[in-house]
């Protein structure tokens, strides 16, 4: 390219210190270097994110010496010329990424390539703390919020919805509620943003009532939360609240129980969960888990919860959370029924 072009280019100082260029800063100064009309071709090849990584790069890259531009240059045509042809596979790419990146960063990608057996990209998102997938999801479109909270575990979603700003996380049940099966299109735009691989046959799936999928996130929620957002659905559309209130499983619900299937759940919940899910209950509830147990296990169980003193509610919460998913557990493998209501509008999970 004729020196006159790169100097339009790049803002190149013969005074400036001579470094190493690494990663995506390579990228932008070859695309800096191409110039619109001949790098206009690969930017169109580029996914989002690698678009902001190089963006970020150019943004940043400061002076490029000519010696710099010169070695890079040198590089480029060595690699390409040296090969005859180039192939891309997995052991390629990852001896690529490990000149320029650290081990456990390759790691991290070639897991995502990879893929590793029984976990998509979904199951990743799940570890991902609360409030750091909150905090980048504030900034998308509630759209995009609603398809990634409908595809993640439905107590991390209602643990990151009650995270967001209420008028986003409001907006964003409200597209849940309405949002038909998720076009493969639309999936793979988000994976892409969410810098994962592309799984096609999460668009495969079956889609679930979208008030049904409500109801499990709702019922992940702490007390305070459930009745927010539930007075706030209730003003703007009620039938949809009243339908997901029907299909919530709650813990008043396990009271419900037949007396074999509450003396099932009692011996899979470990008893200081017990107690301190019983301490913040009703009087009905405790008589009614009193009532499945032995005598002594009984009273046993009331000197432990006198034993605790006052507890949080948000403790409380948790315990009743996670006895009320205990049983959702134990109904999947057949173990126990458990219901809503009885007679003919039996829900049988």
């Amino acid at each position: 390219m004729a020196s006159d072009q790169l100097q339009q280019q790049l803002t190149v100082s013969v005074d400036e210190e001579d470094r190493e260029l690494r990663g995506a800063e390579r990228a932008a100064v070859l695309l800096l270097a191409l110039g619109e009309s001949h790098g206009a071709p690969i930017w169109s090849k580029l996914d989002e994110i690698e678009v902001r990584q190089v963006s970020a790069a150019m943004a940043n890259l400061g002076p490029v010496t000519p010696t710099m531009l010169e070695d890079l240059f040198k590089d480029f045509v060595r690699r390409i010329s040296s090969k005859g042809a180039l192939t891309g596979n997995v052991d390629a790419t990852e001896r690529l990424l490990s000149t320029f990146l650290s081990g456990d960063k390759v790691s991290v990608i070639m897991e995502e390539i990879r893929g590793p057996a029984g976990r998509n990209m979904w199951e990743k998102l799940s570890n991902v703390q609360e409030n750091v997938l909150a905090n980048y999801l504030k900034n998308e479109y509630p759209q995009t919020v609603a398809v990634v909270l409908s595809k993640i575990n439905s107590d991390h979603a209602a643990r990151v919805l009650g995270i967001l700003p209420e008028e986003l996380a409001l907006e964003v049940v409200s597209r849940m509620l309405r949002m038909d099966a998720v076009q493969k299109e639309v999936l793979e735009k988000v994976e892409q943003t969410l810098r994962v691989e592309f799984m096609s046959n999460l668009t495969n799936t079956s889609r679930r009532d979208s008030h049904e999928m409500m109801a499990d996130i709702f019922n992940n929620f702490d007390r305070q939360t459930e009745a927010r957002f539930l007075a706030a659905l209730e003003e703007d559309n009620r039938e949809a609240a009243d339908r997901i209130k029907t299909l919530m499983f709650t813990f008043d619900d396990l009271l419900k129980l037949d007396a074999a299937s509450a003396q099932t759940l009692l011996r899979h919940v470990e008893k200081d969960q017990l107690a301190i899910a019983l301490k913040g209950s009703t009087d009905a509830a405790r008589e009614f888990f009193f009532g499945n147990m032995s005598s002594r296990a009984a009273k046993l169980l009331q000197d432990d919860m006198e034993a605790l003193g006052p507890v949080r509610l948000r403790d409380v919460d948790d315990a009743q959370t996670g006895m009320v998913n205990q049983a959702k557990d134990l109904a999947a493998k057949g173990e126990i029924m458990i219901s809503k209501s009885k007679g003919d509008e039996e829900i049988i999970y």
